[in-house]
């Protein structure tokens, strides 16, 4: 089936809908149908061929392509969505709460006013949300996201210069561990490992099946390994040439290589 893929903000991600028979150029501006109701999107990819029986659930519909009216509206709603934002900022002040929002989004049918917040800790939001709705006449969703979430909207440079990769292309959030980095042999450094979130790189993971294929058949650095009869200690592994480097107090350091 043919698709298109659609940001809703510059810095957001790209959500993939239901292509129908009309033609859509790169950053052609529509209406499509969400969850959440009506939305203003922006095509960032016209057209993307894929199999359906891959797809998690039915992809929702492109309405039509926005008209000068509609673009008006969406930035009506904007400039409304930046009044409420501060509005809030105020509220959640005045009540004490210990969140921090981030930002906040009419959808294009004004049938809901979303904010993002963070919190260390769950916060009871209901005088807050009750507050907004009677001041907007509208459903109030209050969305607590996690720090990688507030990277993936707030946007930004990592560590190798580039922009963050979960503002660019990454659809999922993908759980990244240690252990990547451990098979990766790399510096337990958190100023090294973690990206700008505070969390470990998303980019740990890309390579990791490789790393993992690689490792296999190979001792790690601090195992006992018998060579010639003899018991030694593995203290270095080059898993590209399959080198092992070992240690014996008796007969000192000796490098053997391990065919895959």
């Amino acid at each position: 089936m043919l698709v298109a893929g659609i940001k809703f903000s510059k810095k957001g991600r790209v959500y993939y809908f239901s292509k129908k028979d009309f033609s859509l150029s790169k950053n052609d501006e529509v209406i499509v149908e969400t969850e959440r109701g009506l939305q203003y999107g922006f095509v960032v990819i016209p057209e993307k061929e894929i199999d359906p029986s891959k797809l998690v659930s039915p992809l929702k519909d492109i309405i039509k392509i926005a008209s000068d009216k509609d673009r008006k509206i969406y930035e009506e709603n904007l400039e409304d969505s930046n009044s409420a934002f501060e509005k809030a900022k105020k509220i959640v002040r005045d009540l004490g709460l210990d969140m921090k929002l981030l930002d906040a989004n009419y959808t294009f049918d004004r049938k809901q006013l979303l904010f993002n917040f963070t919190a260390d800790d769950r916060v009871d939001f209901r005088e807050l949300a009750k507050k907004l709705a009677g001041i907007y006449k509208t459903r109030i969703e209050l969305r607590q996201i996690g720090i990688r979430d507030k990277a993936r909207e707030v946007g930004g440079l990592g560590p190798c210069g580039r922009f963050l990769c979960c503002n660019t292309f990454l659809t999922d959030l993908n759980s990244v561990t240690i252990n990547m980095a451990k098979n990766q042999m790399l510096a337990l450094n958190p100023t090294k490992i973690n990206g700008v979130c505070g969390r470990l790189l998303c980019c740990l993971s890309y390579e990791d099946d490789n790393y993992t294929e690689l490792r296999k058949g190979l001792p790690s650095v601090g195992d006992d390994y018998k060579y010639n009869g003899e018991k030694y200690k593995v203290i270095d592994v080059d898993i590209y040439k399959r080198k092992v480097k070992l240690e014996n107090s008796n007969h000192g350091q000796e490098e053997i290589y391990i065919p895959s």
